[in-house]
């Protein structure tokens, strides 16, 4: 025997063997669509007991493996199913013909087969036969299962019959000597007549009616048998056989303690066991289709048909643990031959499969490590998949989940393996994938930035070179870029920096056929690969959202004529909602954008590439309103420090806005990086209001620039300033220019003034306007220009006391003004560099210096009324000297 089952299991030791196999030229679909309305046909009740038949059905089987079947009963294919296509009645001679020669190649063993033959309809379709069954179709076939009934019946009469006839000790009969093939030329020439001879003869018989007792669900007759064939074989050393005999002893007490089955599939078997119920032994499998089969006609010469009851169970029956003890003992006499070495990888996986049920995990890997070291034949590369994916299988179920891993890489590299004409790598891809779990390592980045990592990542970071290997062999770039981009963006921290150029740029080589993108890829199987976004490429380490700039803040506009309207609201607790205020309170930001005006948000970033990163499209996400996002491209140094990096945008709809993140094309892979993905990340908040569309206003006087500016105490205003000299007596005209630079019409202006100063009685009113002639250009559309003409007159009293002169001697007075909204005292200081040199002279009354007056003019505008418009307050100081006549 040259083919291991890997799919062996203990309780498979009572079950018939049953071939299904085309004949002819027949449609895969069609045949599997029959075979699998056959194989549900799989367990059976025999009527007026409590017995038990189990079917197991293949579509393929070795016929040397056919020839163990004495060596073990469920090794023998006792029965035959064919199916075939056959249109014309002239095909039919022919078509049976193969059937009999499908028949010669299992006969020594076949208990009974089955044609099924679909499409074929007359005369010979009429004809009743038992051996051929004639459907018109696949389609119309509804009798399968009851052909399939009464085909499993045949099967069990002439089981039971043979089981009778070799359980009857016949008195002077010859019993024959039971072989495998390699030992037929071993015992030419032994002397049959010997006691040693006939023991063997014994003992090989009673384990043969042992495996023909447990396919005939007679549990206990087959234990009974088993320790009868053990304690012969022994007495003769026949190691082979008495191997057998201990592993049939074995799978008899795993079919009594483990009634569930060890194959791994919960439910697939039922209870069993002399001792079940009546009413426990009409119960099956759901689904399972149950044949009732009258053993009567056997019974007739008095034997009882199920003599089981009266043997002592708890005596034949292994413990859990004996049964280990059995399996090693069976194995190590397997092992003694060479040509035994199928039974010996069997017999450790059926081993397996019973430690992982009593979880000994570290026993189970002993009988895997002893598996992996059993010499077959040259097996094919086919065969190497198969057997590497199923040591694979039992690793993961006895918990050895790396170990598992590790052989069922190999078997993706068998897939590949030089020696196929036509590599696999679309299985080979498959099998790399399952390795996944098994090496700690998932395909979703998100579980990568928590900022632990499990897992040996140069492990690792080979399997996902292999993965983007097998995928660009596939022909599949989209997969190379995506497993490419996972490496450099979860392996970074652990790439050397020859391994970052090398990545990088075989990444460029991929993404110029197939950028990548933030699309979910969905493979074959299903399986749903995520994106994988650069956020450390660069790394952000704090993001702020910046204010207007100074010219292009909103300000809540106040009315100037006195009037004030309250912004407070009611106050309202509720101790409900006070956790989520509170977050959006930290979120939400204290200043406003302005709907079609640009803003800023700041980003710091480093790289951590040991080259040149040149990032491309950087710009924001938003959520809340529609906002145009202006890209930026930045080159960052190797290896940079924090780098600040601005990032802008226009608001085009007014409401809330929440800066979500920022995307970036890095190596020619499209990345959306989220805030909430950022470790580490500082923020000033992420939601700011956005109001509506504000006018814009630029001025410009007729009087030439103050060398003197004058700061504002807040960053708040704007001020302009400008300068004039007059004499008592003279005017002068400061012409303003007020031009709207932005869409939105100007509605209102108002304008007031008011004299800074401390000496009320010394200064006269200066400054004097009207507003008809301009307000007659309002509202003020974009693009046009108003004028605004104010008069300054000087009309001063100079006829005062010396003592009042003596404070006009200074060389001059500076006033500063702010807007109304946060005016302060005038600062009085004095100019050294221009003071009189003799101090005495002060206080002459024709030697008069100059003084300088300033006096402020507030302009307001606004829109949507009076007390709910935002604009702008720019403070126009007027800066002049009066000289006395």
């Amino acid at each position: 025997m040259s083919v291991p089952d890997y799919m062996q299991c203990a309780e498979d030791h009572q079950t018939l063997l049953v071939v299904v196999q085309p004949i002819g030229i027949v449609p895969e679909e069609s045949f599997f669509r029959i075979y699998k309305r056959i194989s549900a046909v799989s367990q059976v009740n025999v009527r007026d007991s409590q017995r038990v038949l189990y079917i197991r059905y293949r579509h393929h089987y070795p016929p040397e493996n056919n020839e163990w079947g004495d060596f073990q009963t469920h090794r023998k294919v006792v029965g035959l199913i064919t199916i075939t296509d056959c249109s014309s009645a002239k095909d039919w001679p022919q078509t049976f013909e193969k059937f009999h020669l499908q028949k010669e190649m299992y006969g020594s063993t076949l208990y009974d087969s089955r044609l099924f033959v679909f499409g074929l309809q007359g005369e010979i379709a009429e004809q009743p036969r038992t051996d051929v069954a004639f459907y018109p179709s696949y389609d119309e076939c509804e009798t399968v299962e009851k052909r399939i009934e009464d085909f499993i019946e045949s099967l069990f009469i002439v089981l039971e019959s043979k089981r009778l006839d070799r359980a009857t000790d016949k008195s002077g009969d010859k019993i024959p000597l039971l072989c495998v093939p390699f030992e037929k030329k071993d015992f030419v020439g032994l002397d049959t007549d010997s006691r040693h001879y006939k023991k063997r003869c014994q003992g090989r018989m009673r384990k043969h009616v042992g495996d023909l007792c447990l396919q005939a669900g007679m549990l206990q007759d087959s234990l009974v048998h088993y320790h009868m064939a053990v304690e012969l074989l022994r007495s003769v050393n026949d190691f082979l056989w008495l191997g057998a005999a201990l592993e049939g002893l074995c799978s008899a007490s795993v079919i009594y303690h483990y009634p569930g089955g060890t194959g791994g599939k919960v439910g697939s078997r039922r209870a069993q066991g002399g001792s079940l119920s009546a009413e426990a032994g009409n119960r099956h499998r759901p689904g399972a289709q149950e044949v009732l089969i009258d053993p009567g006609a056997l019974t007739s010469n008095g034997i009882n048909a199920d003599t089981s009851a009266e043997i002592g169970r708890a005596k034949n029956c292994l413990s859990p643990e004996d049964i280990i003890d059995k399996y090693k003992e069976a194995i190590s006499y397997y092992g003694k031959y060479k040509n035994a070495g199928v039974i010996e990888l069997e017999a450790c996986v059926k081993a397996v499969r019973v430690l992982a049920i009593q979880k000994r995990s570290m026993e189970a890997s002993e009988f895997l490590q002893n598996a992996v070291y059993i010499n077959l034949r040259q097996l094919s590369e086919e065969e190497k998949i198969q057997r590497y994916s199923i040591l694979s299988e039992l690793y993961e179920r006895i918990g050895f989940h790396r170990k598992s891993a590790f052989f069922k890489r190999i078997a993706a590299m068998q897939c590949a393996a030089p020696s196929i004409p036509e590599p696999g790598w679309r299985a080979c891809y498959k099998l790399l994938l399952e390795t996944l779990p098994g090496y700690s390592l998932s395909l979703d980045p998100k579980d990568f930035s928590k900022g632990t990592h499990r897992g040996w990542a140069a492990v690792q970071m080979r399997l996902l070179h292999e993965l983007v290997y097998a995928s660009r062999r596939m022909g599949n770039p989209a997969l190379c870029v995506r497993h490419l981009s996972f490496l450099l963006q979860t392996m970074l921290d652990f790439l050397s920096d020859q391994e970052k150029k090398d990545v990088t740029q075989s990444l460029e080589s991929y993404t110029a056929k197939c950028p990548g993108t933030m699309e979910f890829i969905t493979l074959p199987d299903g399986l749903k690969l995520p994106p994988v976004p650069f956020t450390k490429l660069p790394i952000v380490r704090s993001v702020k959202l910046l204010n207007l700039p100074t010219s292009l803040r909103p300000h809540k506009m106040k009315s100037l004529l006195g009037q004030n309207v309250s912004t407070k609201s009611p106050f309202i607790y509720s101790p409900i909602i006070a956790h989520s205020r509170g977050e959006e309170r930290n979120k939400k930001i204290d200043f406003q954008w302005v709907q079609g005006d640009v803003c800023e948000v700041q980003l710091m970033v480093y790289n951590p590439m040991p080259f040149e990163l040149r990032v491309e499209n950087m710009g924001l996400l938003t959520t809340g309103v529609e906002f145009e996002s202006l890209p930026a491209a930045l080159s960052l140094p190797a290896e940079s420090g924090l780098y600040p990096v601005t990032l802008v945008g226009v608001p085009q709809t007014t409401g809330q806005i929440t800066v979500n993140g920022y995307h970036t094309s890095v190596f020619g892979v499209f990345s959306d990086c989220l805030l909430d993905n950022l470790p580490g990340v500082k923020t000033n908040g992420s939601t700011v209001e956005v109001i509506p569309a504000l006018p814009r206003l630029q001025i410009s006087t007729s009087l030439p620039r103050s060398a003197h500016t004058l700061q504002p105490s807040t960053g708040d205003e704007i001020s302009t300033n400008v300068s004039v000299q007059l004499y008592n007596g003279e005017t002068q005209q400061l012409i303003i220019k007020l031009e709207n630079i932005g869409t939105e019409p100007l509605e209102k202006l108002e304008v007031t003034a008011k004299t800074v100063n401390t000496k009320e009685k010394l200064y006269g009113d200066f400054l004097s306007w009207k507003l008809e002639d301009t307000l007659s250009q309002f509202p003020l559309k974009p693009g046009k220009i108003a004028t605004f003409t104010v008069n300054i007159k000087v009309k001063l009293d100079f006829s005062c006391q010396e003592n009042l002169l003596q404070d006009l001697s200074d060389d001059g007075i500076s006033v500063t003004g702010l807007p109304l909204s946060s005016p302060f005292r005038q600062v009085v200081k004095p100019r050294v560099e221009t003071k009189p040199i003799n101090p005495q002279e002060s206080s002459k009354v024709g030697d008069f210096s100059h003084v300088k007056v300033s006096d402020i003019i507030g302009l307001w505008y606004g829109l949507f009324g009076l007390f709910h418009s935002f604009g702008e307050c720019l403070t126009c100081l007027v800066e002049f000297s009066i000289f006395p006549t």
